[in-house]
């Protein structure tokens, strides 16, 4: 972990003065481990001094009693985030992307960290398919009610060696151009409830396996026209936000 750490501090030093971090363990589920060995990465990881919190990306069925009580003993020396990746609250779609848990466990673990004090972050797929946007902007109204704190929107991409990517092939379902996403994501911004932390608003996808839509790839052009198309349209986070 600390040479992972030093890594990624060149890496971000070569861009820019940054001397404050965010520990982020992002890829697969990072609490579905002995909770010895979570104890030892996750306190490594917090014992860096530039290391300002730490962030863990899990899913909500990995969250047990020991787990749970290794989190705030973590989050007493510095902020803890969770990030749950819920992507849809619609039934059919997560039994469709094979999630693997129901909406009710999802709601169970955020009453869990958020009785501890612990920050809740949610990651939400937009565009998966079927998924109109009305839809989507269910997604978001549920999280609205929700006592979460953060939230990061993506955009579904389809990769190569994937089964998706055999039902796109076979089936090819609707993704949105730029336009399209833009707009949707315009719309999700002004309903989602003004204190939530928007931490992404989109993604690229590894250049080598994506399939569609090929124009993620370019995510500051993605970021410059969603800028130009909330000023164009008077719109900010929360402007149609009612609850």
């Amino acid at each position: 972990v600390t040479e992972q750490l030093a890594a990624g501090k060149k890496d971000l030093l070569a861009k820019r003065p940054v001397h404050s971090y965010i520990a982020y363990f992002q890829a697969f589920t990072n609490t579905y481990a002995p909770v010895s060995y979570l104890e030892k990465i996750f306190t490594e990881a917090i014992q860096d001094p530039d290391v300002r919190a730490l962030s863990i990306a899990t899913r909500p069925d990995c969250l047990g009693s020991d787990v749970l009580e290794l989190l705030e003993r973590l989050d007493r020396i510095k902020p803890v985030w969770v990030e749950l990746g819920l992507q849809t609250v619609h039934e059919e779609t997560a039994r469709f992307i094979r999630r693997g848990y129901s909406l009710d466990v999802f709601d169970r673990a955020v009453a869990d960290l958020r009785r501890l004090g612990i920050t809740v972050i949610v990651h939400v797929i937009l565009f998966l398919p079927g998924e109109t946007e009305d839809r989507m902007l269910e997604t978001i109204d549920y999280l609205n009610s929700r006592d979460i704190q953060g939230i990061k929107l993506q955009l579904l991409h389809v990769l190569e060696g994937t089964d998706l990517a055999g039902i796109y092939r076979d089936h090819p379902f609707h993704t949105p151009d730029m336009e399209e996403y833009i707009r949707v994501l315009g719309r999700c911004i002004a309903r989602l409830r003004p204190d939530i932390a928007v931490h992404r608003l989109t993604g690229d996808g590894p250049k080598d396996l994506l399939i569609a839509p090929l124009w993620t790839g370019a995510k500051r052009t993605v970021l410059n026209r969603l800028n130009q198309y909330l000023k164009e349209n008077d719109l900010w986070q929360g402007k149609e936000y009612y609850g």
